[in-house]
């Protein structure tokens, strides 16, 4: 049975070192009135000892910790995973470790309020520089560099990677006006962030630009959860004149399109076709049409940007603009087809 080992602690590293406790703790916070043979000394112990209870303490001689900070609302949250598989990837090809911090829940009230105090306590003693995922907050206060993946606000002040979410979701309605169809549902996302404001807007134009009569009933409140999408779906498929089709702001929104279309009896896309946004991996389950942004590819552009400001080199953009792209799959159908095979029913 292995022997399980105490942590190694300050006094440990006084004792060893010969000196005060004082002493080991103005090194660590970096004070000047250490001699610096003595201050070479009690780092030689540190790094003998393993000491790592204050890791800005492993790269005193450099002044650089090598180590990113991560700030993300929900690890368990489909989106928030595929845009850490890019983070981790260009990670994993530079010589930097990641540090992740967490509000636990994507809507957790007061996420601007915890962003602020993370990226102040990362980026003042740990971290080299940090990555937000979905901000909320306009600015931080922070001397080292910080970049946001898909941030709530349309230009905050802060270096950025975004998804063209307006003309993603011009691709999708147009990709269903060519269909056929001209009763198109849309389930939003979250009003307060920048991303599912562009896709409203891109839903409303499209209908514009083809001549289709906006029917406001036809827009229903949502928050990008499967949950919202299910009863949503329910609410406009109960409607006296149905939608043939809708378009969800993100997949899982989408997913919950298709439990409700299930609990109907409706076929997808035989009764109803359904189109999402994102392209997480659970999308291609279920054979769902929808437009991918590159999460993962957001992630891991991010993570090099923001190597590059802790290296001091210029970026060639502020604002990084992912193109977006329809992923079509089976989860749509041409209205003509749907109303044909009616007619035949008949």
């Amino acid at each position: 049975m292995p022997v399980k080992r105490s942590p190694v602690t300050i006094q440990d590293v006084a004792k060893a070192a010969g000196v005060s406790v004082s002493t080991v703790s103005r090194v660590l916070n970096e004070r000047a009135d250490v001699a610096s043979d003595t201050r070479e000394h009690i780092l030689s112990i540190i790094d003998d000892l393993g000491y790592t209870s204050n890791l800005a303490a492993r790269s005193m001689r450099s002044h650089k910790k090598n180590l990113i900070g991560l700030v993300v609302p929900d690890i368990g949250f489909p989106y928030s995973i595929e845009i850490m598989k890019g983070i981790n990837q260009a990670v994993a090809e530079s010589s930097f470790d990641l540090l992740l911090y967490t509000t636990g829940q994507i809507r957790k009230v007061g996420t601007i309020t915890r962003e602020q105090h993370y990226v102040s306590l990362l980026n003042n003693s740990l971290t080299d520089g940090v990555i937000i995922v979905a901000s909320a907050a306009a600015e931080f206060i922070t001397d080292a560099p910080i970049i946001a993946v898909d941030p709530h606000l349309i230009n905050p002040n802060y270096t950025s990677v975004q998804g063209t979410n307006y003309q993603g979701a011009l691709e999708a309605m147009d990709y269903l006006l060519g269909l056929g169809h001209r009763r198109i549902a849309f389930i939003c996302g979250r009003p307060e962030i920048g991303s599912a404001v562009r896709r409203l807007k891109g839903y409303r134009d499209a209908l514009f630009h083809a001549g289709v009569e906006l029917d406001e009933d036809l827009i229903v409140p949502g928050d990008f959860s499967t949950e919202t999408g299910y009863e949503r779906a329910l609410h406009l498929l109960a409607m006296a004149d149905p939608p043939t089709a809708i378009f969800a702001s993100n997949d899982q929104t989408a997913i919950g399109v298709f439990q409700a279309a299930d609990e109907l009896g409706l076929s997808i896309p035989g009764d109803l076709s359904v189109i999402g946004f994102d392209n997480i991996t659970e999308a291609k389950y279920f054979d769902l049409t929808t437009i991918d942004q590159g999460l993962s590819q957001m992630g891991y552009v991010a993570t090099q940007m923001l190597i590059k400001l802790i290296s001091n080199d210029p970026l060639d953009v502020q604002v990084y603009k992912m193109p977006t792209k329809l992923i079509e799959r089976s989860s749509c159908q041409a209205l003509a087809k749907k109303v044909g095979a009616r007619r035949l029913a008949q």
